[in-house]
């Protein structure tokens, strides 16, 4: 039930258009300083997870390892995603509570 209402403030950040998502975007808003909250697929390789890990710890962003790559691309709209980035600080703020609160693994 948590896991929906994470992925129900994706899903509107998205809307929003407060999410960036794959590899390539996300890492570009996470070094540009825009991203406030970086989110990785569970079942993404170890090397993407070690990535976004040790840039995530450099440029000091939140990053969350949450659901697998299909179920982070539907909350999107899209296919396959192993790793989004939320934009904005009230759904970043929202999100890190909801997966707090199920109490997830931070990374």
């Amino acid at each position: 039930m948590i896991q929906d209402r994470v992925l129900s403030l994706i899903g509107l950040a998205t809307k929003a258009g407060k999410t960036v998502s794959g590899e390539f975007m996300t890492e570009s808003e996470t070094k540009s300083g825009k991203a406030v909250l970086v989110i990785v697929a569970g079942d993404a390789s170890d090397n993407t997870k070690k990535k976004f890990r040790d840039m995530c710890e450099f440029y000091k962003v939140p990053i969350y390892i949450y659901g697998d790559k299909d179920t982070l691309g539907h909350a999107i709209g899209k296919e396959f995603r192993a790793s989004l980035a939320i934009l904005d600080e009230g759904f970043a703020k929202g999100i890190r509570k909801q997966i707090e609160a199920k109490d997830n693994t931070i990374a």
